[in-house]
């Protein structure tokens, strides 16, 4: 690979690695083609980004953001694939789990991952991964809850079973 070659890399690397919140860096070594081909196509099917890159030029697109990355240079020995995604920060969590309970072998091995620009490493964070809940499910939860008062005061004043609602009954005819 020539240096116009690698610089490339680089830029393209440092691109995603800015439009995208959210990266995972897996280990796939020991997959087949077939398997490679299959994961692809899990991470495709997700709207998942899957590459594989060498590690210096990954180091290298990362020193070129803002954030530090440093803490992900042990987590870039061997080989070193990336997963990018937008919206949801587990859905790769997901589909290297979903992998993992159909492969014999665990593979493929979770290295580390960065959800905001919180560092996450060691295969032990990937079940917490999994249960991470992205931004609109929280959003979700909290107009559910917010929703959660207004709806128990109106239920209670249709069912007229309420003493609330005799009562609101009673200074609406005063009126």
């Amino acid at each position: 690979m020539t240096r116009e070659e690698k610089a490339q890399v680089i830029a393209g690397l440092t691109e995603k690695f800015q439009a995208n919140n959210h990266f995972y860096i897996t280990d796939t070594s020991g997959l087949t083609v077939e398997e490679i081909n299959k994961f692809r196509g899990m991470c495709f099917d997700s709207g998942v980004e899957y590459r594989v890159a060498k590690n210096t030029l990954i180091k290298k697109a990362l020193d070129n953001l803002d954030t530090d990355y440093s803490s992900l240079e042990d987590a870039l020995k061997g080989v070193s694939g990336i997963m990018f995604v937008e919206e949801s920060g587990n859905a790769p969590a997901k589909i290297i789990k979903k992998f993992k309970e159909e492969d014999s072998q665990d593979r493929p091995t979770f290295k580390a991952a960065s959800i905001d620009t919180d560092i996450f490493i060691g295969e032990d964070q990937l079940s917490m991964l999994v249960g991470l809940k992205s931004k609109n499910e929280l959003i979700g939860e909290i107009i559910t809850l917010l929703q959660s008062p207004a709806k128990n005061v109106i239920s209670a004043l249709q069912s007229g079973q309420n003493n609330l609602a005799g009562i609101v009954k009673t200074l609406s005819e005063r009126q």
